[in-house]
């Protein structure tokens, strides 16, 4: 039996988790709700219920434009930031060489600077250097802010990775070359899936870099921002925004369940963490 300060304590802790997970989700509980309303207000009580806005929301010519916008941008990005991520990560977690903490350090540094302050010293420095707004600078930005993320996955893919392999392969005559396309990249491939698809999500939903650099080219978020002026375009927005929740938790699942998977084939723990 547990002593009643215990068992109090137990509860008062189950009531907290219970009234954070609230707050967190909450709001997205409430689009689904909203997106099949009929209604135009948001507010309830509900009205009725109806698919009219996710057809409004595919007919609209601006809206496909801003999808086909991000999805360019999230694909670029993200293989860029993991072909950039399998370099930095292959070196950091088998090469020893000088001022190497410090150089990973910077190259993660984007992951814990504000974005407003990384998104102005882009444009700064392009608008600087005569560089064009569109959406390659985006993809040069959101390239920048995935990378950490992808290094700090494809690391714990490479460091869990057993050298003996490697140095079986190169003991069979193979070169180095050789061993990582046909020994190390398999055996990471999950990590190097699970990155791609953390960084495509990761770029999907960024705002702030593609405010600032995608200059007259509009994205899915700046989309939907600049739709918020107009009370009669936000059902349209909760019918986008249910959509782009759901693929996000699609892809995060996916993401999670390709490193769990990484981590499991080459002897890691599964439900170890990123870094």
């Amino acid at each position: 039996m547990k002593p009643p300060a215990m068992r109090s304590q137990g509860r008062g802790l189950q009531l907290y988790t219970l009234f954070y997970l609230l707050f967190l989700y909450a709001p997205i509980i409430l689009l689904p709700l909203f997106a099949f309303n009929s209604g135009t207000v948001i507010a309830f009580p509900l009205q009725g219920f109806t698919t009219e806005w996710f057809a409004q929301m595919w007919g609209n010519a601006t809206l496909r434009r801003a999808l086909m916008n991000s999805l360019t941008i999230a694909v670029s990005a993200s293989i860029l930031a993991t072909c950039l991520g399998i370099f930095a990560a292959r070196a950091s977690t088998r090469f020893e060489f000088p001022g190497r903490g410090g150089i990973m350090g910077f190259i993660l540094l984007p992951m814990v600077l504000p974005e407003i302050i990384v998104a102005m010293s882009l444009l700064v420095v392009l608008l600087g250097t005569g560089v064009q707004l569109s959406i390659l600078t985006v993809i040069v930005g959101h390239t920048l802010i995935c990378m950490p993320y992808a290094i700090a996955v494809l690391s714990t893919a490479f460091s869990s990775l057993d050298r003996s392999l490697e140095e079986a392969a190169y003991d069979l005559g193979e070169t180095k070359w050789g061993a990582f396309r046909l020994v190390t990249l398999p055996l990471v491939m999950p990590g190097i899936i699970s990155s791609l698809l953390i960084s495509f999500t990761i770029s999907l939903d960024e705002f702030i870099i593609a405010f600032f650099l995608a200059g007259n080219e509009p994205t899915l978020p700046t989309y939907i921002f600049s739709q918020l002026r107009f009370p009669r375009a936000i059902p349209v927005i909760m019918a986008l925004g249910t959509v782009l929740v759901i693929l996000s938790i699609v892809l995060l699942a996916l993401g999670e369940y390709f490193r769990r998977r990484g981590n499991a084939r080459i002897g890691g723990s599964p439900t170890g963490g990123l870094m």
